[in-house]
């Protein structure tokens, strides 16, 4: 078996000191961090918090958590029993969860801004890949055309057919797959966002794969977010600043189907091959939603679509990273 799985984003978040001044509402106090590290949907995830009452904080999180919970039975392509699989195993499934028709509409309408440089039918092609390259003595050339084919002939994102008044998601074809996994985790960042904004906190930083900044920090500077070196993921070559927005990256170095980095888990669904392994591109949004599909499409789409699609999918700018630094920007 030669998979070289690793975390897909490498973002690497600079945290407040701890101990220094904080100001909050009821005045000026030493509010301390509270911080939960953990995985969703199988990546690194971390929620941090600061308040007075760490005993508040930690409920709040137990919260944030329940829902984490409820939405990888949605969403995670690694459980038999979440939604997705079954929709996956029987071409159809009924009843579907409101979030998942959510995402899923959200998805779709990414596919048809960015002409399917993102699409969420790529399943069978990385099964076909994964398949290949965990199997007996694979060919480090990768997959057979033929074998490529016959994925590539399953992957259309517009034969998805989502009823929302029905609750209702089918495919048009058998042997069709779905994954959600550029996006789900910025969905999810959202949704626990939101319900540890429904316990009365407002400045936080969520990263259910993809770190989201709720206002500013306590003492009013904004979050430093570091995005890591494509080579070197423990180091960075650039830093954003945040203030109620969220950053997604992506980048084919996350998962590398073989040791030479010749074949990575991002595949272009227009030909079936897969991302460069050291070139990586990260998107600011205002929402965890919006940013993670939006970082798989930017790093897929064509030059000279970069900015339509930016744009036509409500992000705010887009770095492009190689191990030398940022190469590329661009801004809405």
């Amino acid at each position: 078996m030669s998979v070289v799985l690793s975390r897909r984003r490498f973002i690497t978040i600079a945290a407040a000191a701890v101990g220094l001044p904080l100001l909050l509402k009821a005045g000026i106090s030493q509010a301390r961090p509270v911080r939960w590290e953990g995985t969703a949907l199988g990546a690194p995830a971390s929620i941090q918090l600061y308040h007075t009452d760490e005993a508040r904080a930690h409920a709040a999180i137990a919260a944030g958590l329940d829902e984490l919970k409820r939405l990888e039975a949605v969403f995670s392509v690694y459980r038999a029993d979440s939604a997705i699989s079954a929709l996956n195993r029987d071409g159809v499934l009924e009843n579907a969860p409101a979030d998942f028709i959510a995402l899923l509409t959200h998805a779709l309408s990414l596919a048809k801004i960015s002409d399917g440089a993102y699409d969420p039918t790529v399943q069978p092609l990385w099964q076909t890949y994964f398949r290949h390259f965990t199997g007996s003595n694979p060919d480090p050339a990768g997959p057979a055309q033929r074998d490529l084919a016959a994925a590539l002939s399953l992957v259309d994102w517009r034969a998805v057919e989502v009823d929302a008044d029905r609750r209702r998601i089918a495919f048009a074809h058998p042997g069709m797959g779905l994954t959600l996994n550029s996006g789900a985790q910025g969905y999810i960042t959202d949704r626990v966002a939101d319900v540890l904004r429904a316990h009365g906190f407002e400045r936080m930083l969520v990263d259910m794969g993809e770190p989201r900044a709720l206002s500013t920090k306590p003492d009013g500077s904004a979050w430093r977010i570091g995005i890591a070196n494509p080579a070197d993921p423990s180091s960075t070559v650039a830093t954003l600043e945040v203030v109620d927005q969220c950053v997604s990256t992506s980048g084919g170095y996350g998962t590398l189907f073989d040791p030479a980095g010749a074949f990575t888990h991002l595949i272009d669904t227009r030909t079936g091959r897969t991302a460069p392994a050291l070139i990586g591109v990260s998107v600011v949004a205002k929402t965890g939603t919006v940013a993670d599909g939006l970082s798989t499409a930017m790093l897929m789409a064509p030059a000279e679509r970069r900015l339509a699609i930016l744009r036509a999918a409500g992000g705010t700018k887009a770095l492009y990273v190689t191990p030398e630094g940022v190469v590329s920007t661009v801004e809405a």
